[in-house]
């Protein structure tokens, strides 16, 4: 059995070509979108953050919003780009928007991957210590926001406040509690998702990671979760970890299917530079009829591995179509697999 949710980046672009032309449309028809899977028995709604792009880019009005019209499915991201984030202020965040929708909330987080901008979390304010990276800042974000997530008080209470303050050191408001260990890391090394495991956050694991071996994209994500797993039980645990992979999936069930995604020009897995000198691999999209499609993805040793699998939705081709999408996997692939 696995959890099976959808990843929207909520791209939006003012052309006649798409059904998401504004930021409006990108937002509304998001939440949308969840309260149609919802209805459809997926399991979760997940959201990608991108700054400087027509995108979706601030994740706890739409998070707390979806968990406002939903009552059941999971609502999480994939992933906040710590590089960008105050992590006080976002735990204040999480903790309202989990609050509101009931403890559902699935935080993935990470360091981010390039933007469209040189250095944007620059003009959000945050620079690097003198002899540190970015994604040495982003992890030292993450590691604060978890901190905080604990619930522990720690600021000094003013002798004189405004309002009665309970005992002891304060911590930040609203606290929702779990919400702790249902924070993800995204990982797309071996070394990030040993890291992960050590501080105690689930596995997300996109369709790329860095290429570390030149083996095919999903035996290397297969590895990488079971290194992480290793690193899970090593650290003393007590509770099992879950991991997520992303797919784009298609099933081909109608015409509209067979002209948007039946070319298949996208069956194997590429390789690339997501940065200048990082070589990654990017996984393959799987576009095919029902019985064909379950073949191929019994062959997936990564989803395999996983626990949830979220699919990627083309979300310019609207609500309507991608509840489509859905409805597909749901019914005419995941029960084949024993997904379901």
């Amino acid at each position: 059995m696995k959890k099976i949710g959808f990843l929207s980046f909520g791209h939006w672009t003012p052309s006649s070509q798409s059904q998401v032309r504004s930021a409006s449309d990108a937002l509304l028809q998001s939440i949308d979108l969840a309260v149609a899977a919802e209805q459809l028995g997926a399991d979760g709604a997940y959201f990608r953050v991108h700054h400087f792009a027509r995108q979706l880019a601030s994740p706890f009005p739409l998070l707390a919003a979806v968990g406002a019209k939903t009552s059941r499915i999971e609502i999480g991201t994939a992933v906040i780009d710590m590089r960008y984030e105050n992590p006080l202020y976002m735990a204040e965040d999480a903790g309202a928007a989990d609050i509101i929708a009931g403890g559902r909330l699935q935080l993935g987080i990470s360091r981010g991957s390039p933007e469209q901008v040189i250095d944007g979390w620059r003009y959000f304010g945050y620079v690097p210590q003198e002899g540190k990276s970015d994604a040495d800042m982003a992890r030292h974000h993450a590691e604060v926001f978890l901190d905080t997530l604990r619930g522990e008080g720690f600021a000094q209470p003013n002798p004189r406040p405004m309002f009665p303050n309970p005992p002891g050191l304060l911590r930040l408001e609203p606290h929702s509690e779990g919400l702790r260990e249902r924070i993800w890391w995204g990982a797309a090394t071996n070394a990030t998702s040993q890291w992960a495991a050590k501080l105690g956050m689930n596995l997300q694991s996109s369709t790329l990671k860095f290429d570390e071996s030149g083996k095919p994209f999903h035996v290397q994500q297969a590895e990488q979760i079971r290194i992480y797993r290793e690193a899970w039980k090593a650290a003393g645990h007590e509770r099992e970890p879950r991991v997520s992979v992303s797919r784009s999936i298609f099933a081909l069930v109608d015409d509209r299917d067979r002209a948007y995604f039946g070319r298949g020009n996208e069956s194997r897995d590429q390789i690339g530079f997501i940065e200048e000198n990082t070589r990654a691999i990017f996984g393959r999209s799987y576009a095919a009829e029902p019985d064909v499609l379950i073949k191929e993805l019994a062959q997936d040793e990564a989803i395999a591995e996983a626990d949830t699998l979220l699919l990627t939705v083309p979300n310019q081709l609207g609500v309507d179509y991608n509840a489509h999408v859905i409805e597909a996997i749901l019914t005419h692939v995941a029960p084949a697999l024993g997904w379901r």
